[in-house]
């Protein structure tokens, strides 16, 4: 699985207001980051950028007003990065790949700073499940007067929305995996082990874990080499949307058509679709169905 930094504001707690002052941006990898920048450039707020070094698009550079690389354990220099540039309302977005951290020279690719390795060995000693170390994030960022707020007030018209987006219509034979596969991954995320479940004929294929959406996918399509089941992701059932929002997006589409998946189910209202528009245009394009559903 990997740590999905994100936010939605009809589940913020408690709810902000975006003050008037630069707006920070800690970007960790994929499309989405983009989004959110390029988001609040709209708004015209000064936007600073913190770009995880190896994860954040470079794309990045040219967006912000102020830019500078940092490590992924450099807590300390996070603080003192946004503090100089007057940051006081910050957002978090972008994925970090957390199966690195257990990779054989982890202490020398990783070398914390003084300030991350007390939360790491003190704090989140007997737990570094992604929601404890997120939160734990969050409050070293508040002690310092750096308040986190929902990213998705810069792209909520990429939110999944209910029901059928595609043209594409769900074939009867998978409404009974949609519910299978919805309450399976609601428990998997509620447990905190992964926030995605491939279904078929009411048996689960496969679980997200550390290795992420799409290589699960994968490893789904090698064991369930008939194909026609269905991808169901969901967000954790008490989770604090600031961070760890669910995303999905071209690549996820075209994962889930080499893997011979039939359906793809999202939460909706809690998940985005990067590049929403295209995204579904390529579902239809390549024969899937996605499905946007509410939690109950």
């Amino acid at each position: 699985m990997e740590i999905t930094m994100g936010a939605d504001e009809n589940n913020l707690k408690p709810t902000h207001e975006i003050s008037h002052g630069p707006i920070g941006l800690l970007a960790g990898a994929g499309r989405l980051p983009v989004l959110i920048a390029e988001g609040i450039k709209q708004t015209g707020h000064r936007l600073v950028v913190l770009g995880i070094k190896g994860q954040a698009e470079t794309e990045l550079q040219d967006l912000a007003d102020e830019f500078t690389w940092v490590g992924l354990t450099r807590l300390g220099g996070w603080i003192r990065f946004f503090r100089r540039q007057g940051v006081r309302q910050a957002v978090m977005a972008g994925g970090v790949r957390k199966a690195n951290m257990y990779s054989p020279l982890r202490l020398i690719r990783y070398l914390p700073d003084f300030r991350t390795a007390r939360i790491w060995y003190r704090k989140l000693r007997h737990d570094k499940r992604d929601k404890a170390v997120l939160q734990a994030v969050t409050d070293e960022l508040a002690k310092e007067g750096i308040e986190l707020i929902s990213s998705v007030k810069f792209c909520q018209e990429h939110l999944a929305d209910e029901g059928v987006m595609t043209k594409r219509q769900i074939p009867d034979r998978l409404m009974a995996d949609i519910d299978f596969g919805f309450e399976i991954a609601r428990r998997s995320a509620s447990l905190d082990i992964g926030q995605a479940v491939a279904v078929k004929e009411a048996d689960i294929i496969a679980v997200e874990a550390m290795e992420g959406t799409d290589e699960m996918i994968a490893r789904a399509g090698r064991l369930c080499k008939t194909g026609g089941w269905t991808l169901v992701k969901v967000a954790r059932p008490d989770q604090d949307m600031r961070f760890d929002v669910p995303t999905v997006g071209p690549g996820t589409i075209e994962a889930l058509k080499s893997a011979r998946a039939a359906c793809m189910v999202v939460e909706a209202k809690k998940t985005i679709i990067l590049d929403k528009p295209e995204t579904i245009a390529l579902a239809d394009r390549l024969g899937l169905a996605v499905v946007g559903r509410l939690a109950n």
